[in-house]
């Protein structure tokens, strides 16, 4: 059998199946592709976003005695060498070139404070690379001097500004530190970071900043600071009468890691832990000490995972149902070929055709058309940047196997006995007792599993819940089978009502749509899913944005917010009203305060609450009235009346419950006050309505920190993962959409000769032009409309249904997606546009049908 010349005789049927193809498997291998690149993006931009000292793997050892003590430079890159050999094969890609080195003591007293205050001393291997000073002169090896009859050392120092000013120390002041092990600390230098806001210094937060810390029932707080010592003092510092330990950091790149890998690194994370336990310091092994790893990564890491598991979860099923869509659409192509074949096999099997022969004529005519346009979609796919995961070449073999499989097996059924009669006046059969248990059986199963996702939730086991995947697929099934057996009693019902009628049109449109074979509503039911899971897709989308949207205020708490450390003079607060763009300024003044009489404390606000209430007027939040009272966190309800100590004791009512204050607080204790509670307020915080640049704002008030709700809502919709789930969420509806489309075209399409047969007939006995569209669409919309009706219900319910598996609040700013009925504008526009594209195809069939001669019509159906 000549296969081109079949080609060129069903040309356009060929590229309509060349084309469906090619759009195929482009998606199938295109889109895990780009998921995955997204999925490494977010792991590395998670890994880089995070503070050096959660990400980075450090190696840490006290000292305890003299044996243990190093004291130069190089047992310090001996020990860097050997930790970088033990690392396991799966951190290796991970751990990155350089790192630090340092030495540092702990709690060390300044002699005579009581504990109060506490001068460490730390050394950096790379000091001289990363500090500047700007104040005296960098520190010299130590010196000795005699103290209460014992000769200790003296340590040159340096120190930031910061602790000059708030612990009271100078330059040129030696102080003595220890409280039975003395060593004394001279302060000869001022130190600055170079760049102080480098990742580098998390792990040495330390030497920049103060550190102040409320010891467990005292109402004052502890000050600490850790001093910059040369690397000539590491003979000096000794962890025999103070706590020294000493430190390899080994950073870990974000440019090596990749999501795939992520679930062996914690595994390896802990076999590295393992093996640096067994290493010991000290010259001997008898009492030495363990090295021990400290990282956050494995909580980085778990974070990350748990949010790619919910995110691989919703691309599961969005993209087993596009694959699933594709598919059906592809097999509609090919059947609709496969018929218009038909005559031609039937013919070459009367002449003595082997089955083998007209089977193989239809495959070859569809791999003709599917081969070569899976290769270009494949090829084409190569184009996104990403790795190459199994689906990405399994897609497009699926693609191809079933449709040369169903174009194999379609004629060798339908040409299995040569000039085969088959009736074409029997509209449908009554479906069998087993058929129908089936039926029955999965109808009943998708509920029972509907129902224990929502009890149950996810399994507690590691990867993809199996069940979370099979109750969409399980319920879709359902919904198909329910549709396509219910569907002709109301269009029956429908008929016994338009036979009562004058008009013939309603009552032969409507008696041949009941009358519809199973074979001819089966294509139709692809919709089904198709709409399903477009709808799904949209509301899921929808339901993020809005959440979104919620998180940006709940983290801001107006549209712009300015705090500040210090008291904000009225005069900038003037400045900044008069800012172009300012429509509402409310002060603030936030603090620390304490409750009642004892060590209890709680964070409050002090604040105009109708003010705030007006600024965040049409926001998704806010904050209930209150005048002359108090608004309390959950674990301080009940108590009536609250007495604070807040610049003066203060009693308030309680006059509501919150569970968290917009842009403040969300957990622990706090309270919102009204202004008027101070005896003399101290703004330290503006909430501004407006559109005002905040640079200009940030320039008005020099010590505030500006934030606005624009820039939380892009720091949320920006992060990779988001954007890949929201982009691929809207790829896969509009795939979705158009396969269903087609699907409709198609289907017009598979039955266009039976039904201009059927209107040209009707014709002859005197059916006009206008009454030939009115039956045309009788006959082809309500199973449009039916099927659509419960693709949109199914797609609506499917977000409650998996709504305890799928946690969507990584997406989301943290907050938990739950509202899924705020915007039906998107599901109800797929379904009502495939109603009106069929109502246009059954329309522009009309039309054409018009064009052709009713002899040649009639005679070609008598004749077949």
């Amino acid at each position: 059998m000549r296969i081109p010349l079949l080609a060129r005789a069903h040309l356009g049927t060929v590229a309509v199946l060349f084309l469906l193809t090619l759009v195929a498997c482009l998606l199938v291998a295109g889109l895990p592709r780009a998921m995955q690149a997204s999925f490494d993006e977010a792991l590395r931009r998670s890994l880089g976003d995070a503070p050096a000292v959660q990400a980075d793997l450090t190696v840490t050892v006290e000292s305890h005695s003299w044996q243990e003590d190093l004291r130069e430079r190089a047992q310090f890159d001996t020990r860097d060498r050997r930790w970088r050999g033990l690392l396991p094969p799966a951190l290796r890609p991970l751990v990155a070139s350089g790192g630090h080195m340092s030495a540092k003591t702990t709690l060390t007293p300044v002699t005579g404070t009581g504990g109060r205050t506490f001068v460490n001393l730390g050394w950096l291997s790379d000091a001289d690379r990363r500090v500047d000073w700007v104040s005296g002169r960098a520190p010299g090896a130590p010196l000795t001097m005699r103290y209460e009859g014992e000769t200790i050392p003296v340590f040159e120092v340096g120190v930031v500004e910061e602790a000059l000013r708030d612990m009271g120390l100078r330059v040129g002041q030696t102080t003595m530190v220890g409280e039975s092990d003395y060593a004394a600390v001279r302060i000869v230098g001022v130190f600055a970071a170079k760049d102080p806001d480098d990742r580098y210094w998390s792990h040495n937060s330390d030497m920049l900043h103060v550190t102040r810390l409320l010891p467990q029932g005292e109402m004052d707080f502890e000050k600490h600071i850790t001093t910059l010592i040369p690397e000539a003092a590491l003979s000096a510092l000794s962890g025999e009468g103070r706590n020294l330990s000493y430190n390899w950091v080994l950073p870990v790149g974000a440019a090596g890691a990749s999501a795939l890998a992520a679930p062996a690194i914690d595994a390896a994370v802990a076999e590295f832990g393992r093996v640096l336990a067994i290493q010991s310091s000290g010259q001997s092994s008898g009492g030495a000490s363990a090295y021990h790893l400290q990282t956050g990564l494995p909580k980085l890491l778990g974070d990350f995972l748990a949010a790619l598991a919910t995110a691989q979860t919703v691309m599961y099923l969005v993209l087993g149902g596009l694959l699933a869509v594709a598919l059906g659409v592809i097999v509609l192509g090919t059947r609709l070929l496969a018929e218009r074949m038909d005559h031609t096999l039937g013919l070459a099997r009367a002449r003595g055709g082997s089955l083998w022969q007209v089977a193989g004529a239809g495959a070859a005519l569809a791999g003709l058309a599917v081969v070569p346009a899976a290769l270009a979609g494949y090829a084409l796919s190569a184009l996104v940047p990403g790795p190459v995961l199994p689906i990405v070449p399994a897609g497009p073999v699926i693609v191809v196997v079933v449709a040369v499989g169903f174009a194999t097996a379609r004629p060798a059924v339908t040409h299995r006995a040569p000039l085969r009669e088959r009736r074409a006046d029997v509209a449908a059969a009554r479906p069998s007792a087993r058929r129908v248990t089936l039926e029955v059986l999965v109808v009943v199963l998708a509920l029972a599993g509907a129902y224990l996702l929502r009890a149950r939730g996810l399994s507690a086991s590691a990867g993809q819940d199996p069940f979370l995947l099979l109750v969409p697929i399980a319920l879709t099934l359902a919904a198909a089978l329910v549709t396509l057996r219910c569907y002709p009693y109301p269009l029956r019902l429908l008929v016994r009502l338009t036979a009562r009628g004058r008009a013939a049109v309603p009552f032969l449109g409507l008696t041949r749509a009941a009358r519809a074979r199973s074979g001819s509503v089966l294509p139709v039911l692809i919709l089904l899913p198709a709409l399903g899971v477009s709808v799904f897709a949209a509301v899921i989308a929808d339901g993020i944005a809005g959440t979104q949207q919620v998180a940006s205020w709940q983290r801001v708490g107006a549209p712009i917010k300015m705090t500040s450390d210090i008291e904000i003079p009225a005069a900038a607060v003037e400045r900044v009203r008069r800012t172009a763009g300012v429509e509402l300024v409310v002060p603030a003044q936030t603090a620390r305060v304490q409750i009642g009489y004892g060590t209890e404390r709680a964070d409050a606000i002090a604040v105009d609450v109708a003010q705030w209430r007006r600024l965040m007027e049409g926001a998704p939040v806010g904050l209930p009235a209150s005048s002359d009272g108090a608004l309390v966190s959950p674990e301080l309800r009940g108590r009536g009346t609250i007495e604070i100590g807040w610049q003066s004791r203060v009693k308030l009512p309680s006059r509501g419950v919150i569970e968290s204050v917009p842009g403040f607080y969300a957990t622990g204790k706090f309270l919102v006050v009204p202004m008027s509670t101070l005896t003399r307020p101290a703004v330290n915080t503006l909430l501004i309505k407006g559109n005002a640049a905040p640079a200009d704002l940030a320039r008005l008030v020099p010590s505030a920190t500006v934030e606005s709700r624009s820039r939380a809502l892009a720091a949320i919709t920006d992060d990779p993962l988001t954007s890949t789930v929201r982009s691929t969420l809207l790829v896969v509806t509009v795939a979705l959409a158009g396969y269903a489309l087609v699907a409709v075209v198609l289907t017009l399409a598979a039955g266009a000769a039976d039904r201009a047969r059927a209107v040209s007939f009707l014709r002859t006995l005197g059916l006009s032009d206008r009454q030939a569209r009115r039956l045309t669409v009788l006959e082809v919309l309500p199973v449009i409309v039916v099927t659509a009706l419960v693709g949109l219900g199914l797609g609506l319910g499917l977000p409650a249904v998996l709504g305890p598996g799928v946690d969507l609040s990584s997406y989301a700013g943290d907050l938990p997606v739950g509202d899924y009925s705020t915007d039906l504008v998107t599901p109800s526009a797929l379904a009502a546009g495939l109603a009106a594209v069929a109502v246009l195809g059954a329309y522009a069939h009309t039309a054409i049908s018009r064009r052709r001669a009713l002899g040649a019509v009639l005679r070609v159906g008598d004749l077949s």
